[in-house]
């Protein structure tokens, strides 16, 4: 959840980890407890890390990059695509027919926004601004991380104003739902 370095550093081992949960999704075999248990993981890293970049990375973008708004704008579809993916999961149950299609949908979506991330926005971003702005950005994008939801909430509000306004206190009822129902503690 929370690495330490530059924004970009973050966000890639971000990206690792999500790979990596992928992974273990993909070699299980059967559903059950086990596979919801992955998909909370899963979930739970996504919505977070999808917060954080929407309150901090895309502003920067927006200010940083030529063309940022386009950029930005891009980038939040991308999002708001994923949690729509992962609202219909956290709704499926595990033996569902159409459970395994969708987390397909998933990884592919997911893998497409993190090439594009990586091999075109986070270059830009690291031409444009400071290693100082990079390493801020980095603290902020971590503070996000602690206090943003863990469920998908697919109908807020994705400015950055509003997310900062209510993501913590989404995020503080969905980790209290987390605690009652031991959600994510595998």
């Amino acid at each position: 959840m929370g690495h330490g370095g530059n924004a970009i550093d973050e966000l890639m081992t971000d990206h690792r980890e999500v790979e990596g949960m992928f992974a273990r999704i993909q070699a299980m075999t059967g559903g059950g407890q086990q596979l919801r248990d992955a998909v909370d993981e899963v979930t739970i890293e996504l919505v977070r890390h999808s917060v954080a970049e929407e309150q901090y990375l895309y502003p920067a973008v927006r200010e940083h990059i030529q063309g940022g708004d386009r950029l930005a704008d891009k980038e939040i579809a991308d999002h708001g695509r994923v949690e729509e993916l992962l609202k219909r999961l956290e709704q499926m149950d595990t033996g569902d027919a159409q459970m395994n299609t969708v987390l397909q949908q998933l990884m592919n979506e997911v893998a497409d926004h993190v090439q594009d991330e990586e091999n075109n926005l986070f270059p830009m971003l690291r031409r444009a601004c400071t290693p100082e702005q990079l390493n801020d950005l980095g603290d902020k994008i971590r503070r996000a991380k602690s206090m943003a939801p863990t469920r998908p909430h697919p109908a807020a509000p994705d400015t950055p104003t509003a997310s900062k306004l209510l993501a913590p206190g989404v995020g503080l009822v969905d980790r209290a739902r987390d605690f009652a129902t031991g959600r994510g503690k595998s």
